[in-house]
């Protein structure tokens, strides 16, 4: 683990409570551009996901150790698509698993009971069901709406959401999200938006973000600059 950060500790909400915007970074080689879109939205997210497909380890690397500052000081916690060895190594708060990602029970082991794991469940409740007992802090389920981001065949359907309520963790609905359409996936049940080129596409990337916490009743509070600072080892 990174000797210059560790994850955060639990002043933060725990993530069987987390509601709101779950930005997901686009793929940037720019490090510096790429900081400068999330600085924009960090005041509006409840967890933020670093994902960069086109990236090599090395740039991974190099864009989730520059993006852990910011993190920390809106005390929102940076989770890393794929890789939860990767996230391990650089402390970051948890990973995202896809279906072939690696298993989530062993992330849970290595990364610890605090971590934040999620697992991309398409649309299958029984992939879900799978996954939380596993271990999953959350289940992603989707694309619900047609998609640019990531080609996919599997499309989710709204009822999955009313389904999924009894899993007991927060469900992620992403894939195609709008502040126009959003509002009949969070009224089914969904806890966090996904979202890529919705927020990051974005003339305005703040009024964007805060377009979608506007579909949410009663999303997390919006942490508050600074308020992580003292969470962490210098």
């Amino acid at each position: 683990m990174s000797h210059s950060t560790r994850p955060l500790e639990t002043e933060t909400a725990p993530p069987s409570r987390a509601r709101g915007l779950y930005p997901v970074t686009p793929d940037l080689a720019d490090t510096g551009l790429l900081l400068a879109k999330v600085a924009q939205v960090l005041p509006h997210a409840t967890w933020l996901q670093y994902r960069n497909k086109a990236a090599d380890p090395r740039l991974r690397r190099v864009q989730i150790e520059a993006l852990l500052p910011a993190c920390r000081m809106h005390g929102v916690p940076l989770i890393v698509n794929d890789d939860w060895r990767l996230a391990l190594d650089c402390g970051a708060d948890g990973a995202h698993l896809g279906e072939d990602d690696g298993d989530v029970r062993e992330a849970r082991t290595a990364l610890g009971a605090a971590a934040i794991i999620g697992a991309s469940c398409y649309d299958s409740l029984e992939r879900a069901r799978r996954a939380t007992a596993a271990g999953a802090s959350y289940v992603a389920f989707g694309a619900f709406f047609p998609t640019t981001t990531k080609l996919t065949t599997r499309r989710a359907g709204v009822a999955l959401l009313r389904d999924s309520a009894g899993l007991g963790v927060p469900r992620v609905a992403i894939g195609g999200i709008t502040p126009d359409n959003a509002s009949s996936l969070v009224e089914a049940g969904a806890d966090l938006l996904a979202v890529v080129g919705g927020v990051f596409d974005a003339p305005d990337s703040a009024a964007a973000a805060r377009a979608y916490l506007a579909c949410f009743p009663h999303p997390n509070p919006p942490p508050q600059a600074g308020e992580g600072a003292s969470r962490f080892s210098a």
